[in-house]
């Protein structure tokens, strides 16, 4: 979208507005507000949706109701997998936000927005994944630990070890997620429609 440039000027105190820039600059600021916006519902749909989906993935432990006894352990393991969810969905919530921009064309931003929610289940479904691939490695490797009965129990060494190796996954698999948001490019799919 390309804006029109015109001069405005306003004789008294000699002030001279370019109303091209200042519609350029006020479409900035409406784009950054939609980033904004769509960051965050992203963020708490990523989160909800992550916590849920670990959640019905543990028959072991029901972490909502440990969380509400105290339990440290399992809120220490808990909030690991919120930050390791967080970490590896947020690739692709910041390659959609990044083409909603007033560089962009319409098309292009419609096709990022399409594109950022169907990277946001593919993140999400990737780090669940992971998160539960990585726990059953992790109890292979340790076979006379039961992590979940450890957790259950408020065995907080459990929940740090335990929070180190999901960490270092959601790192590692993280790589992996860009791959897969960078092989879709909103500004090459938008072409197909011209």
């Amino acid at each position: 979208m390309e804006l029109v440039s015109c001069s405005l000027q306003i004789v008294e105190g000699g002030l001279v507005l370019n109303a091209g820039i200042a519609v350029s600059m006020i479409w900035s600021v409406i784009l950054a507000i939609l980033q904004l916006l769509i960051s965050l519902s992203l963020a708490t749909a990523s989160v909800y949706l992550g916590v849920r989906l670990f959640d019905k993935s543990t028959k072991d432990i029901d972490e909502i109701k440990e969380i509400k006894k105290g339990n440290v352990a399992v809120a220490l393991f808990l909030a690991t997998v919120v930050i390791s969810i967080a970490f590896v969905v947020q690739a692709g919530v910041e390659n959609l936000t990044s083409l909603v921009s007033p560089g962009q064309s319409i098309t292009v931003m419609m096709i990022a927005i399409l594109l950022g929610v169907f990277q946001l289940l593919v993140g999400l479904a990737a780090a669940v994944f992971a998160i539960n691939l990585a726990v059953a490695v992790f109890s292979m490797i340790t076979p006379n630990l039961d992590e979940m009965k450890e957790l259950k129990r408020g065995n907080v060494a459990v929940a740090i070890l335990m929070a180190g190796v999901l960490l270092a996954v959601s790192f590692v698999i993280r790589s992996g997620v860009v791959g897969l948001v960078n092989a879709f490019d909103p500004v090459l799919l938008s072409s197909l429609f011209y």
